[in-house]
């Protein structure tokens, strides 16, 4: 049997898809819990499995900590705890943990998004308790130490939680930052420059403006006149870190429907007035929520692929990933 350590640590190649996320081992499916178990998330293991090439690790078990294990959890100030053991307080093993995943941090630059375990010590992204010396946990929650990390080294990279995805919105957004970063990667950070960060900016213009208008200026001003004072470099990293921070809450209905409107000015001049009615009805019921986003969109993407011009047709808020994930019947 192979040891659980080299297991945890390996990748797997489920499908061909360019886009790698890390995960938690145990959401995978590994028996890499303190209690010898798993986490495995169906989600993940599921639809998720056809379109991300997942990269799994423990921190935990990759610190030696071993399986089975004595639960861990966070002492001290909420915004800088140290691990230890929940039977052993007197035992800090901050250190020895820190030095398990420190090479594989540093490894991680090629991926596109990352799910962690929640409520972990280790890898939740939130929400994780503080205790203090009486062992009542803070009010204020903490990340885990990995995840943490993780946030420090790579700001960009869009993280989420297994349990978050249960939530329709926020694993619609999340699968969208991941695609959008990959984007990013292939088609201005493979070869940077100012013509390739405007045809993303180009490409990205709506789904910029169903999360915030202001800031699909202010990123349109930092690639005009702003971006002589930067290197391409300097440029690059200023706008990938903008656009993330733009898109890392899921859009508002109000903001999608506004988005819609701007789509239909294309067809305007095309269409009669009974169609028109019937599109903007459409998108009515969808602001009244009678009706999901792939709804309104489906009906709109018809006749743009009619009428609509090359540019309007190679907006990613059309096709922001593949279709047959379903997100957007769910929003």
């Amino acid at each position: 049997m192979k040891d659980k350590r080299q297991l945890i640590a390996s990748t797997d190649n489920q499908t061909k898809s360019g886009i790698m996320v890390g995960i938690s081992a145990c959401l995978l499916g590994d028996e890499v819990r303190f209690n010898g178990g798993h986490s495995r998330s169906k989600y993940c293991c599921g639809p998720l499995q056809d379109y991300f090439r997942f990269e799994k690790f423990c921190p935990e078990v990759a610190a030696g900590f071993g399986i089975p294990r004595a639960t861990l959890r966070l002492i001290g100030e909420p915004h800088d705890p140290r691990m230890v053991y929940t039977r052993d307080q007197e035992t800090d093993v901050t250190e020895q943990f820190h030095a398990g995943y420190q090479a594989r941090l540093e490894k991680l630059a090629h991926l596109d998004g990352y799910i962690l375990a929640k409520n972990s010590p280790s890898c939740g992204m939130e929400r994780v308790k503080v205790y203090q010396p009486n062992s009542h946990p803070h009010d204020i929650k903490s990340a885990g130490l990995f995840a943490k990390a993780l946030m420090d080294r790579y700001p960009h990279l869009p993280l989420e939680e297994d349990g978050r995805l249960n939530d329709a919105h926020l694993r619609e957004n999340f699968v969208q930052r991941v695609f959008a970063h990959h984007t990013f990667r292939q088609q201005v950070l493979t070869a940077p420059s100012v013509k390739n960060l405007l045809a993303f900016h180009s490409q990205y213009k709506y789904i910029l403006m169903a999360h915030s208008q202001t800031e699909y200026r202010g990123l349109g001003r930092l690639l005009g006149q702003e971006h002589q004072q930067y290197t391409i470099n300097e440029l690059c990293d200023l706008y990938l870190q903008r656009f993330m921070k733009a898109i890392s809450k899921p859009a508002s209905r109000g903001n999608h429907y506004n988005v819609l409107l701007h789509l239909f000015g294309y067809l305007k001049p095309h269409l009669e007035g009974e169609v028109k009615q019937d599109i903007l009805n459409t998108f009515e019921s969808y602001l009244q929520g009678y009706v999901n986003l792939a709804t309104a969109l489906t009906l709109l993407h018809h006749y743009l692929r009619l009428f609509g011009s090359h540019y309007v047709q190679a907006q990613r808020y059309l096709s922001p990933y593949p279709k047959a994930l379903g997100l957007r019947n769910q929003v």
